[in-house]
């Protein structure tokens, strides 16, 4: 059944494949091998095949090359930008904070005029109405006194007679007009005094006023101000709270334990918020202390979250041309705890976070096997290298190299076994790589 079958198949292909002979010489003789049409439309199906998979394979690795380097260029950028943000909002909040200093002194200077001028407001009516009680009492002497007069005349007429009262009447008159000029004159001068005051206590009324307008300016400045700063410090700190989320890290958690490596008074992650405002201990100036006490909060966290970002394991361990050929999860029905990264042999493997070099030579299928422990109980691990480039104890920062890509340990072609670890459960590696997005 089978001859028949070849020999149908040669039949079909004798025009198109004629039969060939192979002829190998040797001293013993001369040797030919027969090559049928269906062997010569096997070895060129065969021929196709691995032309056809070969230029799916180089197409696959172009475009995974091309791929990975828009991805860390991407990167970058990303964290160039992110750099950028943090430096403008440090800038922003020193402006608004001289401003708000600027304001308060203006205010301060404002009232303590307003208090003078309403001092002397005071002090003004105060005086007039001095003036005004010594008036009255100086014209209620005046009457007594003309009564007086008038009834010691009245007497001495009657005592001396007719000839003598003009002598004394003119002499009377002559002192009552003194005395009314003097009145007169001292009437005048405190109506005068009394206007001057009342025209400075308008212009005091006006200035305060005018000084109230700009304080509730001065108050929606502020309110703005806040306003943006509690923005720009809510914008910022999400994307940093989802980086830690995603990977199973408790951001309040991470957040005190860098607040206690980081404890000192005074340097720059000292006590931000100011222990009180200027403007008295009213309700307005305590809502604005808490309000900028929460802003400096925020900002002391987000610069907590930088730290903590700086040395956490985020970035590539490549960054060179590579593949990504086996994921995080199990694996032919036993545990992958971690990613294949395949590239081109020797390729740099470098450090994705600050650390301390724990585990440096051959460790079982590993084979040369580099292990970095990091802050916040995180630990990384490379395996598979063809040469280590540090030691035990060393420590690395982000970006170090540490060793080469490389064949050793279990392994099947080049590659970089990346593993990463929170206290001594495996987390996908990838978790963090795409966490790194809504930072850098």
């Amino acid at each position: 059944m089978t001859h028949r079958i070849i020999h149908r198949l040669n039949t079909a292909l004798e025009n198109r494949l004629p039969e060939q002979r192979l002829f190998l010489r040797s001293d013993q003789g001369t040797r030919f091998i027969r090559l049928q049409p269906w062997m010569q439309a096997l070895i060129l199906s065969a021929s196709a095949v691995v032309l056809a998979w070969s230029i799916i394979v180089s197409a696959v690795l172009l475009i995974d090359s091309i791929g990975s380097g828009d991805a860390r260029e991407q990167a970058r950028l990303s964290y160039l930008e992110f750099e950028t943000r943090l430096d403008e909002m440090a800038t922003e909040r020193d402006l608004r904070a001289a401003e708000a200093a600027a304001a308060q002194g203006r205010f301060s200077v404002a009232l303590e005029q307003v208090s003078g001028m309403q001092s002397a407001l005071l002090a003004s009516e105060e005086r007039r109405r001095e003036l005004e009680t010594g008036i009255s009492l100086i014209q209620t002497t005046l009457r007594t006194a003309m009564t007086e007069r008038d009834s010691a005349i009245a007497e001495l007429a009657q005592v001396t007679g007719a000839a003598g009262t003009p002598t004394v009447a003119s002499a009377s008159k002559g002192d009552v007009s003194q005395t009314l000029g003097f009145l007169a004159a001292a009437l005048d001068r405190t109506a005068s005094e009394r206007d001057a005051m009342e025209s400075v206590a308008d212009g005091a009324k006006t200035e305060a006023d005018d000084i109230a307008y700009e304080m509730r300016l001065m108050e929606e400045r502020h309110d703005e101000i806040f306003a943006q700063l509690e923005d720009a410090v809510t914008i910022s700190m999400e994307p940093l709270d989802r980086v830690f989320s995603s990977v199973g890290i408790d951001p309040q958690n991470l957040i005190d334990e860098v607040r206690r490596g980081y404890s000192g008074q005074g340097g720059p992650l000292g006590p931000l918020a100011p222990a009180a405002l200027p403007g008295g201990d009213t309700p307005a100036a305590r809502a604005d202390l808490e309000r900028a006490r929460a802003i400096f909060d925020g900002l002391d966290r987000l610069n907590l979250y930088r730290i903590a970002v700086d040395k956490t394991p985020l970035a590539l361990p490549l960054k060179t041309s590579f593949r990504f050929t086996s994921p995080f999860g199990r694996r032919w029905g036993r545990m992958h705890e971690g990613i294949d990264l395949a590239g081109a042999y020797g390729s740099p493997i470098y450090a994705t976070g600050d650390g301390v070099v724990v585990k440096a030579g051959w460790h079982s299928g590993y084979g040369q096997m580099v292990e970095l422990r990091h802050p916040y109980g995180l630990s990384t691990l490379y395996g598979h290298l063809s040469e280590i480039k540090v030691s035990v104890g060393q420590k690395v920062s982000r970006g170090d190299r540490i060793g080469d890509m490389g064949n050793t340990g279990r392994s099947t072609g080049t590659h970089l076994h990346y593993e990463v670890h929170v206290g001594s459960e495996p987390i996908n590696p990838m978790s963090f790589i795409k966490a790194a997005t809504n930072v850098f």
